[in-house]
């Protein structure tokens, strides 16, 4: 689906072609001359309809308006979350299958926070699956105009070019991690690294099970072992800062179906163990975002795939096996995987000299017990990375939460057999998984995102939320200090012939340009 920006008033949005005309209406909502205007403070003088952020009033061909459907949405404040409330419920309107075109507009000048909403949003309500169906309508909506009074401004232009950006990686980390497991089995993420490896300043290596047992990968390899698909270590670099500067290292926790192994899960909704992968569509996600935004950043991905199933080669509870970095386990319960291929990742994630590691996994129910779905869990070992990160959470309106680090929590993990054992019981099972995995990370500053309850909508709206790709994006623009992005395409480099015709004035405008440009910041 493509978005366009376009600088709109209520007036102009009236005479704007489309089947379907949202129109954003915040609490300070002051009615003009124009057909939209009178509309609106019509419904509210006879409280039809209010302001508040969620409300809705459809209209159908109203007079003196060109969309065929219109519809008056509250947004309260006006801000980011009031946007995000707004288009919540359009759900019903943008996937209507005769609705091709649509487009949104503030009836105020929106902070560029707001029309970055507007655009996450359109974009999330208008998915539809259609991967694995045949009953399904493809999604017939293929432009959305977003009109805001304010749309020349740079601003607003940035924050436009980055959730376009973010709007793609998390549709397609929702589509990864919504197909069935013989549908997105190791194999076919690595596949889809590799496509995605095309794109300019980014490079892909999938690492197989030989590799993998040549690295000395127990812990992963112990997981994989259960399952008749082989496993895949994929390897993303993207490229957009100069060679000598460290990378942050993303590392996605990438069962493709986790059935809890030798100690099985209930049957009861094990059929969503298909989005035990959700850490690595968003590693995924995120590298779609990078190749359109290209910060000035360089980044590392890394996704341990396999399944977890428990036929007769599957480890077994009490069994002992030897890590990337030499520490021994012993595996207790056979269903805490996702700690086992993520500590082997995380070993290797140390050759690269990281500035920052980030993993990333549906990792433990407990988190879904002590945050639900609102926020994803975060633990830092480093307080700069911690800001860093719910600051972009609170920018992409996708959120965490900083949880404890305590060295006592570690007790529970001490093993009479090896070095630490995989689990530590009930009580704070979230943290305990996060000091398993913070033995195995190094000096690095790392934080480590327990999305069990934010990755995922049980339920009859069950399905993929995409998440946290937007928060991981706008770290790593942060980190890049831009709060931008370059051009889509890199200009083409000028052949010598072209060079020597450039003229003295060219030479003196590209000056100043160069010396201005701003520092890159560090981690």
């Amino acid at each position: 689906m493509n978005f366009e920006l376009k600088p709109m008033a209520l007036a102009d949005a009236a005479a704007h072609p489309c089947d379907a005309l949202l129109v954003l209406v915040s609490d300070d909502f002051a009615a003009q001359m124009d057909p939209l205007s009178s509309l609106a403070a019509l419904a509210l003088k006879h409280k039809d309809w209010k302001t508040q952020a969620g409300k809705q009033l459809a209209l159908y061909a109203p007079p003196g308006i060109a969309a065929r459907r219109v519809l008056l949405l509250g947004c309260g404040s006006g801000d980011a979350r009031g946007v995000q409330q707004a288009l919540q419920g359009c759900a019903g309107v943008l996937q209507d299958g005769a609705v091709a075109r649509a487009a949104v507009v503030f009836a105020w000048e929106p902070a560029p926070q707001a029309v970055a909403a507007a655009v996450r949003e359109a974009a999330a309500a208008s998915y539809i699956y259609t991967a694995t169906t045949t009953k399904t309508e493809p999604r017939a909506l293929s432009r959305v105009s977003v009109g805001a009074s304010n749309a020349r401004t740079a601003a607003v232009r940035t924050a436009f070019d980055a959730a376009v950006a973010v709007a793609q990686g998390v549709e397609f980390a929702r589509e990864w991690a919504n197909r069935p497991a013989n549908h997105a089995t190791p194999t076919a993420l690595g596949k889809a690294a590799r496509a995605l490896a095309k794109a300019p300043g980014l490079r892909c290596r999938v690492h197989g099970p030989a590799e993998v047992a040549k690295l000395g990968m127990g812990a992963f390899q112990a997981v994989a072992q259960g399952s008749a698909e082989p496993l895949q270590f994929i390897e993303l670099h993207y490229s957009g800062a100069d060679a000598k500067d460290a990378p942050v290292v993303l590392v996605g926790k990438g069962i493709t179906f986790d059935t809890g192994g030798i100690s099985l899960k209930p049957a009861a909704e094990m059929d969503e163990m298909k989005y035990d992968m959700g850490g690595a569509a968003s590693v995924l996600g995120t590298f779609q975002a990078l190749a359109l935004l290209r910060p000035r950043i360089n980044v590392v991905g890394l996704i341990a795939a396999c399944e977890n199933m428990p036929d007769g080669r599957a480890v077994k509870p009490g069994d002992v096996v030897t890590s990337m970095d030499g520490q021994t386990i012993e595996i207790l319960n056979t269903d805490a995987e996702g700690r086992l291929v993520l500590c082997d990742a995380l070993a290797y994630a140390k050759r690269f000299k990281p500035a920052a590691v980030v993993d990333i996994a549906t990792l433990t129910g407990a988190c879904v017990i002590a945050l639900g779905a609102l926020r994803s869990g975060m633990y830092a070992s480093d307080d700069a990375l911690a800001r860093q990160l719910a600051d972009a959470g609170d920018e992409a309106l996708d959120l965490c939460w900083r949880m404890p680090l305590d060295e006592d929590y570690a007790q529970g993990l001490k093993s009479r057999f090896a070095d630490v054992a995989n689990v530590a019981g009930r009580p704070a099972g979230s943290i305990t998984a996060a000091k398993f995995l913070q033995r195995f990370v190094g000096d690095a500053p790392w934080a480590h995102l327990d999305i069990a309850g934010s990755a995922w909508k049980s339920g009859a709206a069950k399905g993929a939320t995409g998440r946290p790709v937007g928060l991981l994006v706008h770290y790593l623009l942060g980190l890049a200090g831009q709060e931008g992005t370059r051009a889509k395409k890199a200009p083409a480099k000028p052949t010598a012939k072209a060079a020597a015709k450039k003229t003295a004035a060219d030479k003196a405008k590209a000056a100043p340009a160069k010396a201005t440009r701003r520092p890159r910041k560090t981690v």
